[in-house]
């Protein structure tokens, strides 16, 4: 069985999905369409570029005083959307494709997470005045973008075990965790003796901003930084300081809470990093002893050819069966349509409750050892499912060992697909037609 996909990627604003209200996705659609920006074979038309400045606008509602002056915004939008675009091309030259199935499911749960079916969501795009084939093309591209930032990891991240240990002694050392944020002034590859001091300028200029109370630090992430994560504020997370650049984690221990350090020069420019909060990891992670499910279950898919009557009748139609003293396996192998566990009678092992998603962990804890659950409906159609039998695990080094892995390798992650993004944004042609403002955006001097 496939887990919950994400639907909402905060890096990626292109897409027209939940992460602003629907209503702002349609803005001015009946003039005529021009071009924002050529990017290789591709384009960026000014239809694209409105709506996703519409959703930003949207997303700070409230608080437009953190957006950048308008030229300066719709700049950066641009340039997010150009990698979009070289992102989609590079995926697909490396043979990534997403078929009909997954985007039907990626589809499906932007519904649920919006609290509606999907023909109700059509009728609302439709009425918004939203191209129902556009919305999908632009959940495609996101999902292309994620598979493609999965690809790079596979092939380019890897975690020794010395990093692992060395990681869980500076842990067990101090086990703090510290809630980061940043601003990045970019450098080019090799770049020259001008560029730099620029660079430098500009980021003290903002560091002056900050020290003197004229912007807060979301604020000027949003209005100059050059990281992915500008207009989410630059809000890295919860991080320990196995993943700190090591010229930051030195200094991390002796700052408080709201204290901003840098700029300091690193391999993509120069940083400002703020320390936003401080939290006890060993306090916050809590006992070891985790309930984990021995299940089964069966799936009936929600696709084109089936729609979500139908597939609701079939799932009746079975729990009624398995009801009436049918064997939940023979019935699985029979009638499941999750190709996964279909051979196995629908067995997914054993799993904590979370491991599929909240709606079938709710199904799961509630029903005892033995029970049926009703009919459900996931992302990917319609389920029952069948609680074997429970135990009480420890969640011990290994577990341990797998969750400080995962946390290296995202930081590795985030510093080589950067490099990747800005490598792929300076091989390309892109002939942006939106001006030379943003270009300017440099903090005035103190």
């Amino acid at each position: 069985m496939t887990k919950t996909l994400p639907v909402v990627l905060a890096s990626l604003i292109a897409v027209s999905t939940v992460s602003a209200p629907l209503q702002v996705l349609a803005q001015q659609t009946q003039s005529l369409d021009r071009i924002a920006a050529i990017v290789d074979e591709d384009v960026v038309l000014q239809s694209e570029l409105d709506r996703a400045v519409n959703n930003i606008k949207a997303q700070y509602a409230g608080r437009e005083n953190q957006l950048p002056p308008e030229d300066v915004l719709r700049r950066q939008v641009l340039e997010r959307l150009v990698l979009v675009k070289l992102q989609v091309a590079r995926a697909e030259s490396s043979g990534i494709k997403i078929g009909d199935q997954e985007l039907n499911q990626a589809i499906n749960a932007i519904a649920q997470q919006n609290g509606t079916s999907l023909d109700a969501l059509r009728q609302r795009l439709a009425s918004d005045g939203v191209d129902f084939n556009d919305f999908r093309a632009s959940v495609r591209d996101e999902i292309t973008v994620q598979r493609l930032r999965q690809s790079f990891a596979q092939s380019r991240i890897s975690v020794s075990e010395g990093e692992v240990d060395a990681a869980l002694k500076q842990e067990a050392t101090t086990g703090t965790q510290y809630h980061l944020a940043h601003i990045l002034i970019a450098l080019p590859e090799a770049a020259t003796a001008d560029q730099i001091a620029t660079g430098q300028k500009k980021a003290d200029g903002v560091k002056a901003l900050l020290d003197k109370g004229e912007l807060d630090f979301n604020a000027a992430a949003v209005r100059y930084s050059d990281s992915p994560n500008a207009l989410e504020g630059g809000d890295l997370g919860w991080r320990t300081l196995d993943e700190i650049p090591n010229a930051f984690a030195q200094m991390m221990t002796s700052m408080k809470s709201g204290d901003v350090v840098g700029p300091l020069r690193g391999p993509s420019g120069f940083q400002l990093l703020k320390l936003v909060e401080v939290r006890d990891a060993n306090a916050s992670a809590g006992g070891q002893t985790v309930t984990e499910y021995h299940g089964r279950h069966i799936l009936i898919r929600v696709t084109d050819q089936q729609d979500n009557a139908a597939a609701k009748a079939k799932i009746d139609t079975v729990r009624a069966r398995i009801a009436g003293g049918a064997d939940f396996q023979t019935v699985a192998k029979e009638s499941s349509e999750d190709a996964n566990t279909k051979g196995q009678g629908g067995d997914l092992g054993w799993f904590p409750a979370d491991a599929f998603g909240a709606d079938f962990g709710r199904q799961i804890t509630g029903v005892d050892d033995g029970g049926v659950s009703q009919p459900f409906r996931t992302d990917a159609g319609w389920h029952i499912v069948q609680r074997v039998e429970t135990r009480q695990t420890d969640a011990g080094v290994d577990n341990k060992r797998a969750q400080i892995r995962e946390t290296i390798g995202r930081r590795k992650l985030e510093e080589e697909y950067n490099r990747f993004l800005q490598e792929l944004r300076g091989e390309a042609y892109v002939d942006l037609r939106q001006g030379d403002a943003a270009a300017a955006a440099t903090p005035p001097q103190s």
